[in-house]
């Protein structure tokens, strides 16, 4: 298998499921509330709102810069912040981050192994850093999801 398709394979695994570390973003987004996600169950963290646009956001920015636009930060920011909390907000939030990460998907299908390793901007990483670095963060988030679906009894 060509390293590509083993990098679109993990984030595919990261979003939508069959990880080797349980469940996939997807499968602890399903069945979350607009209350559910607006909530603070642990008071000084995120929501799982915020999380999921952060997470969003960061696929947006992989997006741009493996089209050539290097950004520093997204364009809707690092964190961007729940305008409304009503539940077709939440849906419309998690149809945009499910949205980025197909058009991730879509992004990386079209590189091949000898694009990975050159840099994306002058003194910035490769598409081989970026990329395991989306699934990592992707990763980091959902454990982070996980707990507060737990601290939440939901």
């Amino acid at each position: 298998m060509a390293e590509v398709k083993r990098i679109a394979d993990q984030l595919k695994r990261a979003y939508e499921g069959q990880a080797w570390h349980g469940p996939s973003l997807k499968e602890l987004l399903a069945g979350v509330t607009a209350e559910q996600a607006a909530a603070r169950p642990v008071a000084e963290a995120h929501s799982i709102w915020e999380i999921t646009l952060h997470i969003s956001a960061w696929e947006s920015a992989a997006i741009e810069r493996l089209k050539g636009r290097y950004v520093e930060e997204p364009d809707e920011g690092d964190w961007p912040a729940v305008e409304d909390a009503s539940e077709s907000a939440w849906q419309g939030a998690l149809a945009k981050v499910e949205s980025k990460h197909m058009t991730l998907r879509d992004a990386i299908a079209n590189l091949d192994d000898d694009k990975l390793k050159t840099p994306l901007a002058e003194g910035k990483q490769s598409a081989y850093y970026l990329l395991h670095g989306v699934i990592q963060h992707t990763l980091y988030h959902a454990g982070q999801i996980a707990l507060l679906k737990r601290a939440g009894s939901f």
